[in-house]
């Protein structure tokens, strides 16, 4: 059966070259201005709905490498405004999922997107939709679905890193629509990272009158910590800018380093130079199958705070010795004429 060809770059209103950043952030500023509970009467709150739906299935494809590629390679036999079959194999395309690592979806998928990627009852429809069962609740007469909440649950690297569960206090509005605090039980899943969002199925709104509350979406923030940070490009792996004293690079030192298990000894080998790195293996964050990442050690160099008369004469002597010059490329650039 064909369907309705859908061009998601139009939807969000990048070009195909757009770059994550800006598809994500295309994304963020649409959902913004769609979300149906943003809506001031019911005919502007329905019409967003349906544009919500839309701009969420675009970024759930284009936001992720692997369906965009896929996307993108069977895109460039379709024509805008075409009906589409879609050629065997290419549904059923499914993965686990635990959480969502982007904005979210909510909402249900269209004919177009379960043919390439999974059918009707998969892994991405996950049955009935939130939007199905408002539809069919307001058919039978019912008081529908309440809205999906969202909010930050900020931890610290120790608490990613151990995972387990976590009491977390939040204000939500009770049956009859006042702010009532509110204590939860959240369960981390093992390997969450920021960014990720952990769903509370039914811990949502109600709308002060639905007949089921929405979902309730916390959004992973990592608090600033005193001397790990994340890598960018490898959020696995910790990082840490270890102080090193002249004499302890020069020379080489057995120092003790900090980790998330605990100080180990770290061997500096002579002649280090500042920013260079050492990699304790093992020792980054835990993943979902159960391996650990790795600590990497980066070295920069202080001086003294506090420099007596001996050490002050040792350094004299030392600079008369020395034939280093660090700033030996900047004449030669002045030579050169550059």
């Amino acid at each position: 059966m064909s369907v309705k060809y859908r061009d998601y770059y139009e939807v969000l209103g990048v070009p195909r070259d757009a770059t994550a950043k800006t598809i994500r952030d295309a994304y963020r500023k649409l959902a913004r201005q769609y979300h149906p509970d943003l809506q001031d009467t019911p005919a502007k709150k329905k019409v967003a709905e349906e544009k919500f739906k839309e701009i969420n299935e675009a970024h759930e494809v284009l936001g992720d490498p692997e369906k965009r590629k896929k996307y993108d390679h069977l895109g460039s036999r379709w024509k805008d405004g075409m009906d589409f079959t879609p050629p065997p194999g290419s549904g059923g395309y499914t993965e686990g999922w635990t959480w969502t690592g982007s904005e979210g979806f909510s909402g249900g998928f269209s004919d177009f997107f379960e043919s390439l990627f999974g059918g009707r009852g998969g892994p991405f429809s996950r049955g009935q939709t939130p939007w199905d069962w408002d539809q069919q609740d307001e058919q039978a007469g019912g008081r529908g679905r309440g809205a999906d909440l969202e909010a930050e649950l900020e931890l610290s690297l120790e608490e990613l890193a151990q995972g387990g569960t976590r009491r977390v206090a939040l204000t939500a509005r009770d049956a009859s629509g006042r702010l009532r605090p509110k204590q939860l039980d959240v369960s981390l899943p093992k390997g969450v990272r920021p960014g990720d969002r952990v769903r509370l199925k039914g811990q949502g709104s109600t709308n002060g009158r639905a007949a089921r509350p929405g979902d309730l979406y916390l959004k992973i923030r990592l608090r600033p910590h005193p001397y790990f940070s994340l890598l960018p490009d490898a959020p696995d792996d910790l990082l840490l800018d270890l102080p090193l004293l002249p004499w302890e690079a020069v020379l080489g030192a057995e120092v003790m380093v900090p980790t998330l298990d605990g100080p180990v000894s770290m061997r500096i080998p002579p002649e280090s130079q500042a920013g260079q790195r050492l990699r304790l293996r093992g020792k980054g964050l835990p993943r979902r199958d159960g391996t650990r990442g790795d600590q990497y050690v980066r070295f920069y160099l202080v001086s003294p705070k506090a420099v007596g008369a001996r050490e002050r004469e040792l350094y004299k002597e030392l600079a008369k010795l020395s034939t280093e010059d660090p700033r030996r490329a900047f004449s030669k650039a002045k030579a050169a004429g550059r």
